[in-house]
């Protein structure tokens, strides 16, 4: 069975910095993309950032320059790197992993940043 635990969200001021995690159990991690939606209370659900078998990235443009993903393969972990956060990054973070059976999601973290 698949799973994803997500770690690492919290209260941060704005300008700091936070560190997602999220480790894959349960299959073999490294021949799949991985990433991050975010979700604030009333809007839609937005991708932003993933990471392909290869290394390959992704930003939504509201984060690039600030936020950086990376994967450790060996640990089968994922990591979103966030800095410089904004009042405006304050939402749930959920991760996901696309797999050969189908996507799966993790529990989602949420991430305040105060004014």
């Amino acid at each position: 069975q698949v799973q994803l635990v997500e770690s690492g969200g919290g209260l941060v001021q704005a300008g700091g910095s936070l560190r997602l995690s999220c480790a894959v159990s349960g299959r073999v991690f490294g021949r799949n993309a991985i990433g991050w939606y975010r979700q604030a209370p009333g809007k839609q659900r937005e991708l932003v950032a993933d990471i392909t078998e290869g290394g390959g990235t992704t930003y939504v443009d509201s984060v690039k320059g600030r936020f950086t993903i990376s994967r450790d393969y060996d640990k089968n972990t994922a990591y979103l790197q966030m800095n410089d956060l904004k009042p405006e990054d304050t939402c749930v973070y959920y991760c996901y992993a696309d797999l050969d059976s189908g996507r799966y999601w993790g529990q989602g973290t949420q991430v305040t940043v105060s004014s």
